[in-house]
């Protein structure tokens, strides 16, 4: 059925655009940067409201200093779209023509010797093109040069999310109605797809279907396998309700399990609860990564943990910070992050348990409530 739920939330507003930008740049002055060259994707999205209706060869650049408003250079013939953007009010839009050379055009807004961030998306193409037109200047990935950029939520960030969670528990509730059995992977994935899409999703990132033997590779694309009794099955869903994340996974099983099936679900469930009572405000996200592991390590199954513990979501289901060995970057209060630990057992079956958590000052809230108990299923 349709969602029903609550009204959607008020949208960001111009000022909200104008604090993230003016933000950011103060964030790149404390790193020792000169600025910001953000183009089209998740960052800039966040920072304007402005996502350009089609991905072309066109360079669209905002460029961001702690001693410049906020300049964005777009194709002319784009120019009234990015004049249209929730936050384009707060950022002097500037159009160039094609036949002009728009890097010459962004090296006027940059100084010739700066280094920058730049945004992770960015085509090479653009890269290579500033490099040509400012030789002496020097860029860093922003994951890396300012990975708390967009990791740390506020209010009205965790509410979209909070709401994303709370879609994604209830297209699991329903889908543990549909049968499993005789049916394949793609079937249960695209009840999965359109089930996000009733609890309001605007979009579908990934619906993972890993049956049985399929469900051994984490990443498993859901397929053509029938899916039998007796199976394990691993569910992995998500994708954005009101422009924020989704990112859940549960394990059923068809038909009653095996003991050994019970054991790994159990010690994969210990370690995810493990892994959520560790969070709190100055834990590093590797120690987070090394609580869940430890669990599965000691109950003598850590050789098929074969991926970190979690990862930051926001406006894309996948960002910093990530729980994983060598992340020494401590949690703070608004974070928002995934806790994943699984099994995975070649040729035979996987387990997975995942929750969206927020910390907290006291420690951490879960986002998504379903039961972490191994559901059966027909």
């Amino acid at each position: 059925m349709p969602d029903l739920g609550t009204p959607p939330p008020a949208p960001f507003t111009r000022d909200d655009y104008a604090a993230r930008m003016a933000r950011a740049a103060r964030s790149a002055a404390e790193a020792g940067l000169a600025g910001l060259v953000v183009m089209p994707g998740p960052d800039l999205a966040w920072l304007t409201g402005y996502l350009p209706t089609a991905t072309t060869e066109r360079l669209t650049l905002l460029a961001l200093s702690a001693d410049q408003p906020p300049r964005m250079l777009v194709p002319a013939l784009e120019e009234g779209d990015a004049q249209a953007a929730p936050g384009a009010g707060a950022v002097t839009v500037t159009g160039w023509l094609d036949g002009q050379d728009p890097y010459r055009a962004a090296a006027a807004l940059l100084q010739p010797k700066g280094r920058y961030g730049i945004s992770d998306a960015s085509w090479a193409l653009h890269l290579l093109g500033l490099q040509r037109a400012l030789p002496d200047t020097s860029y860093s990935g922003l994951s890396e040069a300012l990975p708390m950029l967009r990791a740390v939520k506020d209010g009205p960030e965790l509410e979209r999310l909070a709401a994303a969670g709370a879609a994604a528990d209830a297209t699991y509730e329903e889908v543990l109605k549909v049968r499993f059995a005789g049916r394949r992977e793609s079937d249960v994935a695209a009840d999965l797809a359109r089930l996000l899409l009733e609890h309001g999703h605007s979009q579908v990132d990934f619906t993972v279907v890993g049956s049985g033997p399929n469900g051994a590779n984490p990443h498993h694309e859901a397929g053509e396998r029938v899916i039998e009794d007796g199976d394990m099955v691993v569910l992995d869903f998500g994708g954005l309700k009101h422009g924020y994340g989704s990112d859940t996974t549960r394990t059923v099983h068809v038909g009653e399990p095996s003991a050994e099936e019970r054991r790994v679900h159990d010690i994969v469930r210990e370690a995810q609860q493990a892994a959520f009572e560790a969070v709190r405000p100055g834990i590093s996200c590797q120690d987070v990564d090394r609580v869940a592991r430890a669990v599965i390590t000691e109950a003598g199954y850590g050789e098929y943990f074969i991926h970190r513990t979690g990862h930051g979501i926001g406006v894309t289901t996948h960002e910093p910070p990530y729980l994983v060995e060598g992340e020494e970057l401590p949690l703070v209060p608004g974070m928002c992050f995934s806790i994943e630990p699984g099994i995975y057992l070649p040729g035979r079956f996987g387990v997975r348990i995942e929750d969206i958590v927020v910390c907290t000052e006291d420690g951490g809230r879960r986002l998504n409530s379903t039961p972490h108990g191994m559901a059966v299923v027909a």
